[in-house]
């Protein structure tokens, strides 16, 4: 099943999700599996297109550092055996995404900075193909892709940078058995991704926290073989993250997990994918509008999301309607089933 809570700080009541609301997708990605075509769109600097004005704030994390450089995705792995992975915590964004089998995996996502080595690294998935677009012409690492999802990958507005096009760039390590053990040096990876865009306005807004909010101490998300968890820490200012009730450590050392949480729902159906064991891929539709739980500061947030075509961003409003600002630093979007459990 897919549950989402919250618990309270001592003497408060656990914050509770607010109605639930079908996402009315707007692109194509409503009618069939494959991704609405983007056309190109300038970022804010990158060798894909006329340089810009560099932002004064880095449009994925709000901090200052990294403004111009390109953008970079890559599929990780997120079960057991891949712990702990490589890379996650200079993620500027990480995307939580089930997958077949009720399992999840991780989209992470690099501009302000770039980690050593990242992974393990693990094949794309078609829900990745309709959040890419919003971030114009990012690199796109990942291990593989079913063949029928191959012209999609082509289609798609990224820099194929995938083990079979970025040669050296990838690696085995000596930690675990395959696949588990497959890991990419960032940098060489952007070396063959001359058309990388830099960041662009996703619909992030970073700033101090709205008014309202209910102090919490916990939240979780299950989905029907995965379940993670995020615990507020006053000491660090941030969530840190757990995984199958332990906590999600960090190869590099230290908790995984961030500054802003999201808990995203959005409704996911079967697509016409599936693996080679015969589970279904699950696909997430994120575009249109639904709800959210916003986690900053040790409080938490009812929200609304909404996101009118593949090529745009996300933006995230209270309950009045008013922006929900984030706080600075790395932000966790973890996608979740609107309605009912989605098990494929």
């Amino acid at each position: 099943m897919v549950f989402v809570g919250v618990r309270s700080v001592p003497g408060r009541m656990a914050a509770t999700a607010g109605t639930a609301v079908l996402a009315t997708a707007l692109t194509a990605c409503s009618g069939s599996d494959g991704p609405a075509k983007v056309a190109p769109s300038g970022g804010t600097g990158g060798a894909a297109g006329t340089p810009a004005a560099a932002p004064t704030v880095h449009p994925f994390t709000g901090g200052k550092s990294g403004l111009r450089n390109p953008v970079l995705a890559v599929k990780i792995e997120n079960t057991r055996p891949a712990m702990p992975q490589s890379g996650v915590k200079a993620a500027d964004i990480v995307y939580v995404e089930q997958v077949e089998g009720g399992e999840t995996r991780l989209m992470a996502v690099y501009s302000s900075q770039l980690p050593k080595k990242v992974g393990p690294v693990r094949s794309a998935r078609i829900s990745d193909l309709h959040l890419l677009p919003q971030f114009g012409h990012p690199a796109f690492a990942f291990s593989g892709v079913q063949s029928k999802m191959k012209k999609y990958i082509r289609r798609a507005p990224v820099d194929d940078i995938s083990q079979d096009n970025g040669g050296s760039a990838y690696f085995r390590g000596a930690n675990a058995r395959p696949p588990y053990n497959l890991y990419a040096d960032p940098r060489n990876l952007l070396k063959q991704a001359p058309k990388a865009e830099g960041p662009r306005d996703i619909g992030f807004r970073f700033g101090p926290a709205p008014e309202g909010g209910k102090p919490v101490t916990t939240a979780s998300a299950k989905w029907p073989a995965a379940n993670m968890g995020f615990t507020w820490s006053a000491k660090e200012k941030r969530w840190l993250a757990s995984w199958g009730g332990t906590p999600d450590m960090a190869a590099e050392g230290g908790r995984l997990g961030g500054q802003t949480v999201v808990l995203q729902y959005a409704r996911t159906t079967r697509s016409k994918f599936h693996d080679f064991l015969g589970s279904y891929t699950p696909l997430i539709h994120t575009t249109g509008t639904g709800r959210a739980t916003v986690l900053r500061d040790g409080k938490s947030y009812d929200a609304r999301w909404s996101r009118p075509s593949e090529d745009k961003g996300t933006s995230f409003t209270t309950a009045d309607g008013k922006p929900m600002t984030f706080a600075t630093g790395q932000v966790w979007i973890v996608l979740l089933n609107d309605g009912k459990p989605y098990i494929p």
